[in-house]
Order: structure tokens, then C-alpha cells, then sequence
């Protein structure tokens, strides 16, 4: 038995599966938090059960340590002989990496350089993958890249209308995230339907605390809401999405915000939690269910904002065979998905309202059979789409 290890490393945190690679079952997952503190909180499940400890984490090298005590304790045992490659999720790729990428020495340092463009994620991808090489060196690393499925973009969708030479300077343009979770997630519509991957047009909404919407034809994104970074498009849990540039100008010159103080206002208190104090969406409807004027808005906006790029996306692929809710507030929020798309019956899409509030899980479609356009709800994996690219990497 052979497996793929993937990991998602934050700067504070290290996620991980163990998927094996000719069953894709996970063998084992976990999540290790509280990187760089006094005291680290891990969790380890495996089909047998799951544990959780409490190991000192002062650094991500510290954060694979843990890991692989708890294979040891845990299972499954012989980790390093499981383990022929490890899948890396990497947020940014910028204009230089278009596929999944086996880490070299230079590819360390472009994503070290990249970090530029998402100072939140690349340090910390990079500090999982330089342990995870430490702990594995005998077996390829690869890189997957956020950013990667949306290079099929066209210009006029990824090109921003700024002076043309300082944008090729800056390398500004639009990028998109999300790209593993959308490529994931607009195959698995195709197969829903029954329809060929290269006739299908899809529009995904991955709705979590970070989220985004993607147009995507023939298996390939066309445009995404996101852009130059994470923060602009849907509204999220602490990002604005949308903003009128001329915002910034405004706060800087008046309110006298310097830039760091506007980047920490527009990615971790704008957004739902700019709006209500709360940035989980559970918060937000409780209080609008009682009365809370503001939470009532800011469903409202949160809502709006998507029925917007959902119109816009009809408008840019002609037409959808599929809307496809995904990730966490999209998989398990009924009200969410209801009022997103009420009113867009004469553009052929109808949700049932019964389909729509089961509490049914995994693969389902909530639309009427009437409705000219499925809507469905597909769970993401990006950890699975994450060690299918590692191997077909390794293949190729």
C-alpha cells in the first residue's frame, strides 16, 4: 500500500491527510493548532477514532514532529514507508506556475518571492513545505497552486484597466484563488449531470469564511470573483470583497489610516465581522432571527453580493447547465442558498424549497425538475484533488 501525504500549512496551523493512492481512502487526518505558542493543540483521527493532545508547537518543523508521533501512536504505523510523495497546497503562484509543480530549490525561492502578492498564506506554505521536506526527504514534494486553475482565464477577464506598463511592472491582473476547490468541484457537477466535462458550464460558489464564485466552461475557469489577492469579490467572514477603491484614498487622506491599518481593517474587520462583530455566519443569522438590524443587512449584502456574480457569470458564459454551492456555509446553509438565487426564476432557476432545507448530506440537487439550470450541493475536497494532482504529476 502506497499513499500521498497532503498538507495545508498555515502560520499557525498544519493540516494534513493520508490519502492512499489507488482506493483514494483517507487512512488518516489531522489538524495541528496553535503554531509558535506556549502550547499546541493537535487532533489525529484514523477509521478506528480520533485523538487529541496538547504537544509543545514553537515552529512548523516542531508541527511535523507531532504528526508523525501521532502516526506512530496512532496509526497507521511505518509512516515513512507509506509515504511515496507529499502534495503541498500553495496559495499563490502568481504568473509563473501554471501546474502542479515538483518543489526544487528555485521553486522554493519563487514562491519565497511570491509571498509579495499573499503575505498571509506563501510564508506560511513555504515554512510547511521546507519541514515537511526535512521530515521526508527521501520522496517528491509538489506544490499545488490556488491560483493554477484560473490561468485559462482570457485577458479581458483577468486584465485590470490600469496603466498598462505599470501593471506589467507590478505584475498586477487579476489571479483567483479557490482553483483546486473549483476544479474539484465543476468535474464532480459534470458527473452529476452525466454531461461531458468539455460541454459544461458551471458556475461554483465556494462559500466559507473565505469565498469566492467561478465561472467555468469545458472543465476551464473563464473568470473568478477574486483577484489580485483573496480580498476582492464575495462578501466573506472578516474580508470586504468589492470596494470602491477611491474607499482607501478616502481613509488614508481623512481618516488618517496608514497602510497597514487599511490592510487590517479591509481583511480582518470588514466583512461579516465589520458588519455584525461576529465573523462566523451561524452568529450572524441567530442575531438577525432575533431581531438584530444590522445582522439582518448584513445577510442581506452577503446574499446580494453573490445573486450579483451569479447574474454576471449567466451573463459570461451564456447561460449555466449547473450552480454548484460548495464548502462549508455553501454545503449547510439552506437559507443562504434560497435567498442568494430567489428571484431569478425567469432566468430558469428554481430551487425547491423542500430539497433545499433537508438535512441531507453529500452529492444532491436542491433545484426543481422544472429548473432550466440545476442547482446543486457538492462537498469539496481539496485534499483528494490535491493528491490526484500530486500523482498524476509524478506520472506525467
Amino acid at each position: 500500500m502506497t499513499a500521498v501525504l497532503v498538507v495545508n500549512s498555515g502560520s499557525s496551523s498544519l493540516k494534513y491527510q493520508l490519502i492512499e493512492t489507488d482506493t483514494e481512502e483517507v487512512l488518516a487526518k489531522g489538524l495541528l493548532e496553535r503554531i509558535g505558542q506556549v502550547q499546541g493543540v493537535a487532533t489525529h483521527t484514523t477509521p478506528d477514532g480520533e485523538w487529541t493532545m496538547e504537544p509543545a508547537l514553537p515552529d512548523h518543523g516542531a508541527a511535523f514532529d507531532a504528526m508523525t508521533r501521532a502516526f506512530e501512536e496512532h496509526g497507521p504505523t511505518g509512516l515513512a514507508g507509506l509515504v511515496t510523495a507529499v502534495g503541498h497546497r500553495v496559495v499563490h503562484g502568481g504568473a509563473r506556475f501554471f501546474a502542479p509543480t515538483l518543489v526544487t530549490p528555485q521553486v522554493e525561492k519563487d514562491i519565497d518571492e511570491l509571498a509579495e502578492y499573499a503575505p498571509l498564506h506563501n510564508p506560511a506554505n513555504l515554512a510547511g513545505i521546507r519541514a515537511a521536506l526535512a521530515a521526508f526527504p527521501d520522496v517528491p514534494h509538489v506544490a499545488i497552486f490556488d491560483t493554477a486553475f484560473h490561468q485559462t482565464m482570457p485577458p479581458e477577464a483577468y486584465t485590470y484597466a490600469i496603466d498598462a506598463a505599470v501593471a506589467e511592472k507590478y505584475r498586477i491582473r487579476r489571479y483567483g484563488f479557490h482553483g483546486t476547490s473549483h476544479k474539484y468541484v465543476s468535474e464532480k457537477a459534470a458527473a452529476f449531470l452525466g454531461t461531458p466535462l468539455e460541454e459544461t458550464r458551471t458556475i461554483v460558489l465556494h462559500l466559507g469564511n473565505g469565498a469566492s464564485a467561478c465561472a467555468v466552461r469545458g472543465g476551464e475557469s473563464v473568470d473568478t470573483s477574486m483577484g489580485f489577492t483573496p480580498l476582492q469579490g464575495l462578501v466573506m467572514g472578516t474580508r470586504s470583497g468589492d470596494l470602491d477603491p477611491a474607499v482607501v484614498f478616502q481613509l488614508a487622506r481623512f481618516g488618517g489610516l496608514g497602510l497597514d491599518e487599511l490592510d487590517d481593517l479591509l481583511n480582518r474587520r470588514s466583512g461579516l465581522k465589520g458588519l455584525t462583530g461576529s465573523a462566523d455566519l451561524r452568529d450572524v443569522r441567530r442575531n438577525a432571527d432575533a431581531g438584530d438590524e444590522a445582522a439582518q443587512v448584513a445577510l442581506d449584502v452577503y446574499c446580494h453580493r453573490i445573486k450579483h456574480y451569479v447574474g454576471a457569470y449567466l451573463a459570461v458564459l451564456g447561460g449555466a447547465d449547473a450552480i454548484v454551492f460548495t464548502a462549508g456555509v455553501g454545503e449547510n446553509s439552506p437559507l443562504i442558498r434560497e435567498r442568494s438565487l430567489a428571484g431569478l426564476e425567469g432566468l430558469g432557476i428554481e430551487i425547491d424549497a423542500e430539497r433545499n432545507a433537508s438535512a441531507e448530506r453529500g452529492e444532491r440537487r436542491i433545484s426543481t425538475d422544472a429548473s432550466r439550470t440545476a442547482v446543486l450541493v457538492l462537498p469539496t475536497n481539496e485534499e483528494l484533488e490535491i493528491a490526484r494532482q500530486t500523482v498524476s504529476a509524478l506520472a506525467a
